[in-house]
């Protein structure tokens, strides 16, 4: 039995006669009667009762009819839903990002990639970069985005794609000493009580404060203390509250409120690359698509992600 055969007996039960239904599946009366009757033969049961009024299904025939709708209905679904899967139309893509890569990056490419592909499961969860490493190296993640390149065992096996640059500011209240000012000196922030992510979280901006204060310098002594904040809305909103001097990406302007005031800091500080990792080998058609999103919604990526999709 073939699928043929199913279109065939649904045909000749809709119009109730060889001839019709042989037209309306183009192919000649003969061939039809043929099949049907092989098709009966093959069930031991006659499917349709052939009379001077027509041809009309019996009991038989209308429970075979039931099932090969259905049947049929399925293997148009099966054909749909493998095309959209290979589109990356349908699926799951687990995210890691740091919260930073909210302020500029995501809402661009995430926002796109949810209204072209409403169907596929998102995963998202803010974490460190450390830890998003480790869970996309353990297959927990598709995707990570992070301050900079994955390092330690197993980063060989990820491709890594810089998708922003950025450097340090400092975020104060609008009553503080600096409010005013343009931009802090390192001098300045010496002595202050300082708002920063902590090591695990940003380890490059820890090792700028060590380096700042001195090698072997106790941070929290030399600085006027020191308090860790995760999120970047968190160091702004301690920053508005008097807390000290927040010191965070230049993204963090994005997120800036009324009551707190950016100041660039200088000498300037480069801080890692923002990047974008997955596994080399990953196949996935979603993750493909995101990637693709992100290529054309990010000037200047396109044509580093261009070689690794290319060798993909």
């Amino acid at each position: 039995m073939e699928s043929r055969h199913l279109r065939y007996a649904l045909a000749l039960a809709e119009h109730q006669h060889f001839g019709r239904a042989a037209a309306a599946l183009g192919i000649a009366q003969p061939p039809l009667s043929q099949q049907i009757a092989a098709l009966e033969r093959e069930l031991g049961a006659r499917l349709f009762d052939r009379t001077a009024r027509g041809v009309f299904p019996t009991a038989a025939g209308e429970a075979f009819l039931a099932r090969a709708r259905r049947a049929l209905a399925e293997m148009s679904a099966a054909v749909s839903d493998a095309g959209r899967a290979a589109r990356g139309e349908t699926g799951r893509l687990r995210l890691g990002f740091i919260g930073s890569a909210l302020l500029e990056l995501l809402p661009s490419v995430l926002g796109t990639f949810i209204r072209d592909r409403p169907e596929v499961r998102l995963g998202l969860q803010e974490m460190s970069t450390r830890r998003s490493t480790a869970a996309l190296l353990a297959g927990e993640l598709d995707l990570a985005i992070g301050r900079g390149a994955p390092r330690g065992a197993g980063a060989e096996d990820l491709v890594s794609v810089t998708v922003g640059r950025d450097h340090l500011v400092a975020v104060v209240g609008a009553a503080h000493p600096f409010a005013g000012q343009a931009k802090v000196s390192l001098e300045q922030l010496k002595g202050q009580h300082l708002i920063v992510a902590p090591a695990e979280e940003e380890p490059t901006v820890a090792a700028w404060l060590a380096g700042l204060l001195g090698e072997g310098a106790d941070v929290p002594a030399r600085a006027g203390g020191v308090t860790e904040a995760w999120d970047a809305h968190t160091i702004i909103g301690l920053a508005s509250c008097g807390v000290g001097v927040g010191l965070g990406p230049v993204c963090l302007r994005v997120a800036a409120r009324p009551d707190v005031r950016v100041c660039e800091v200088s000498p300037r500080v480069e801080l890692p690359e923002l990047v974008m990792s997955f596994r080399a080998q990953d196949r996935s058609p979603v993750l493909a698509a995101f990637l693709d999103i992100t290529r054309e919604r990010c000037p200047g990526v396109a044509e580093r992600l261009e070689r690794h999709l290319g060798a993909r």
